[in-house]
């Protein structure tokens, strides 16, 4: 049973009635008569029952920080430690950098690391390592790292990053060859704790599709989901998908192909191809009708729904092979407060392991009321 669906725990009943019911049971007891509700005594136990309401909500809270399906902030990061999976720390954007030379030169030329590089807007990019163009050549390429930590360096465009920050002689241009990725924050709880849920998996090498899957996931935090395929002796096929639905691109697919080519990592035998999964597009136009009962929450309802399409956007988009459900998107409209939905020809498709559907809605249109 995975932790999700666990049942809730209470460590500590901290109903107020039941408090009080408790207190005044005991006291009443001790005094061999009943406490009216007027009872001056009966008001000061109101106090202590405020104190031992308070008092248990902290024992509560206390004792479900040492469970993984609860457990947040530093008392996640003391989980994981017990089973060697520590939080994913920020990271910085990465590109790869063109950079050419005003003419060839009879010597090699070297664009020393550190060299910055940026759009204008004052976030930088700059070079890992000393970049040589060969003497006779105009052009080379270069890895390049944010400056800063985050997202923040993240979905420039091929050709945006084209201004010299740090004017090197010869240096006439430079412009990043890929968008920019993989600039991620610190790894926030819940991606934490699913990792820790599978961290056992890391225990044997990446032989299992278990371990393929918790070993790609540390590759980056914005990876949200993947899928493990086997389609041939000896070949192990990964499909990654970022968060938002989003396909790695360059940066991404290198990160984690270093990442499960690790040699303490790849069974010896395996050959882990990663690639990016195939978009499955699809359109919906909803119309809906609201019970005329229901007109004064008209205005309500109306949001709700709105809210109810984007949400199963989302969701429908979040996970590898997630077939395409009309009925699941039907059912969050129902649960808005639509009387009746016409989702016009969108159906039901397969979606395969290796696979994202993603379902844009071209429009949403309310039809008006409708009696019951």
């Amino acid at each position: 049973m995975a932790y999700k669906n666990l049942p809730d725990l209470t460590f500590a009943e901290s109903d107020p009635d039941l408090v009080e019911f408790q207190i005044v049971e005991v006291v009443e007891k001790l005094l061999g008569r009943t406490l009216a509700r007027a009872d001056p005594l009966r008001l000061f136990l109101k106090g202590i029952e405020a104190l031992l309401i308070q008092q248990r909500l902290l024992i509560d809270a206390t004792a479900k920080q040492g469970l993984l399906a609860y457990a947040t902030g530093d008392n996640l990061d003391h989980l994981g430690i017990l089973v060697g999976t520590e939080r994913l720390p920020a990271a910085a954007a990465k590109t790869t950098i063109q950079l050419t030379l005003s003419a060839s030169r009879e010597t090699a030329t070297v664009i020393p690391a550190g060299t910055r590089f940026t759009a204008g807007d004052g976030v930088m990019f700059a070079l890992d390592s000393d970049t040589i163009i060969e003497a006779g050549q105009l052009t080379a390429t270069g890895a390049a790292t944010c400056t800063e930590k985050g997202a923040v360096g993240n979905d420039y465009k091929v050709g945006e990053l084209s201004v010299i920050a740090d004017p090197i002689a010869f240096l006439s241009q430079a412009v990043n060859i890929t968008s920019t990725n993989g600039g991620v924050e610190r790894e926030d709880d819940e991606n934490y704790r699913e990792r820790i849920y599978r961290a056992p998996e890391r225990f044997s090498c990446a032989g299992p599709t278990g371990s393929y899957e918790y070993f790609t996931k540390t590759a980056s935090t914005l990876i949200n989901d993947v899928t493990v395929t086997n389609p041939s002796g000896g070949v192990v096929r990964v499909f990654p998908l970022l968060q938002d639905g989003k396909l790695p691109d360059t940066e991404i697919i290198n990160l984690v192909k270093q990442k499960l080519n690790i040699a303490t990592i790849r069974p010896l035998t395996d050959k882990v191809e990663v690639e990016t999964p195939e978009q499955v597009k699809a359109e919906v136009k909803v119309s809906y009708w609201i019970d005329r009962a229901d007109a004064v929450y008209a205005k309500t309802i109306q949001e709700k729904v709105e809210k109810a399409v984007n949400e199963y956007i989302a969701w429908q988009k979040e996970k590898l092979g997630r077939d395409v459900n009309p009925t699941e998107l039907y059912y969050r409209l129902r649960t808005a407060g639509a009387k009746r939905a016409d989702l016009g020809e969108f159906s039901a498709q397969t979606i395969e392991e290796n696979q994202v559907a993603i379902v844009e809605a071209k429009e949403i249109k309310f039809e008006g009321l409708e009696d019951a």
